[in-house]
């Protein structure tokens, strides 16, 4: 169960407030001299004689200025997660989206704790031990990512009693114990007691270079169960030990509403689950704990997961020669989206897809194609 991740952020233009608004509000309403400003048919003050509506608005005859205003000042605005705690379910390496999600996050304050698929676990730890990450751990005040537990998870298996004997019995899978994810989130309550931040960053589909034409119901079903319902399972073991506020966080991919031709095995469709269960999710999760629920749909990233499909290179080039911008995706810039959906300053974020890949989800024509240039 490789990790692997793959929106645009809408920006809603204020409207022009009516008098309308004033007769909703009702003729005794109080409202503050800002509210009162753009409730007028030209929408600015006009009066000079402004009443106080505290630090963020200042009034004068012919306009409303609105300044950001930071409580540290000169340090901007911060993404601060001191003091809560995160679990990441996928990861196995220092290269996927995972990683980067689980330094950004570390990054703002965050307590990190992972999920790591079993058979990958004595390698990932022991890599750790060594120091071989110790360079792609640095922070950016030069400090190391800590990783204050990593967890053996297969995400495919809810309870015990659904792992089939000969998993059970494979070597792969010698030494570990509590390693559903039943058994993962009662683990992480009995070490740490709760978490406020859940990331699903793993996906797997056996059959994933096979055309959707000729994909097995098992290979199918099986894309299904590691890529999007082990979301469902994750959220509907954690939730009872996420604090209220939190945010869970998932990775998809543009092949969920887009035709990628090679992304097969059912991928697309376990995508798009993913993005429909994101939205139910979000609904449920904010109703029964408080919790919001988004996904970043990512652009593609050479991770060791996604080569998978066997041709990611030709899509970051793709990618770089028809996104509106023309750069390289970084996993940083991931991490940095994931942090910033799990802070405070998108609190009423909840239920979006989130695209993080240059804009080439915007894209209607391959600028590379043949035609154009004939």
């Amino acid at each position: 169960m490789g990790a692997y991740a793959t929106t645009g952020m809408q920006m809603m233009a204020t409207r022009p407030c009516i008098p309308a608004c004033r007769q909703m509000l009702g003729p005794t309403s109080a409202l503050s001299a800002f509210g009162r400003a753009i409730c007028t048919r030209t929408g600015f003050a006009s009066s000079s004689k402004a009443t106080s509506a505290g630090p963020l608005v200042s009034l004068n005859r012919k306009r409303v200025v609105v300044r950001a205003m930071s409580q540290r000042g000169a340090q901007g605005l911060p993404i601060d997660l001191t003091g809560k705690r995160a679990f990441i379910a996928g990861v196995a390496d220092d290269n996927g989206y995972g990683w980067a999600i689980s330094k950004a996050l570390a990054a703002a304050g965050a307590e990190i704790l992972v999920g790591t698929w079993v058979p990958a676990l004595n390698i990932f730890e022991t890599s750790l031990r060594r120091g071989k990450f110790d360079e792609s751990r640095k922070l950016p005040d030069g400090s190391l990512m800590e990783i204050a537990k990593v967890y053996p998870l297969d995400a495919v298996y809810d309870t015990p009693e659904d792992v089939p004997e000969d998993v059970k019995a494979n070597k792969r899978y010698a030494g570990a114990s509590n390693w559903t994810v039943k058994e993962v989130a009662e683990t992480v309550k009995n070490d740490f007691g709760s978490i406020d931040i859940l990331v699903h960053s793993l996906a797997n589909g056996p059959e994933v270079t096979k055309p959707l034409l000729e994909t097995s119901r098992r290979g199918y079903l099986a894309a299904i169960s590691a890529s999007s319902y082990s979301y469902v399972s994750l959220l509907q073991h954690f939730l009872p030990i996420m604090n209220p506020g939190g945010a869970s966080i998932s990775l998809t991919y543009i092949a969920s509403e887009r035709i990628i031709p090679g992304y097969g095995g059912g991928m697309s469709s376990a995508k798009a689950a993913l993005e429909s269960d994101t939205r139910v999710l979000a609904y449920e999760a904010g109703r029964k704990g408080k919790i919001r629920v988004n996904t970043i749909s990512a652009g593609p990233l050479g991770s060791r997961a996604a080569k998978a499909i066997g041709f990611i290179e030709k899509m970051i080039e793709y990618s770089y020669v028809n996104a509106p911008l023309q750069k390289e995706l970084l996993a940083d810039e991931v991490g940095n989206t994931a942090a910033f959906l799990a802070s405070p300053l998108a609190s009423a974020i909840t239920g979006s897809t989130i695209y993080v890949d240059n804009g080439l989800n915007t894209m209607g024509l391959a600028l590379d194609s043949p035609t154009l240039s004939t």
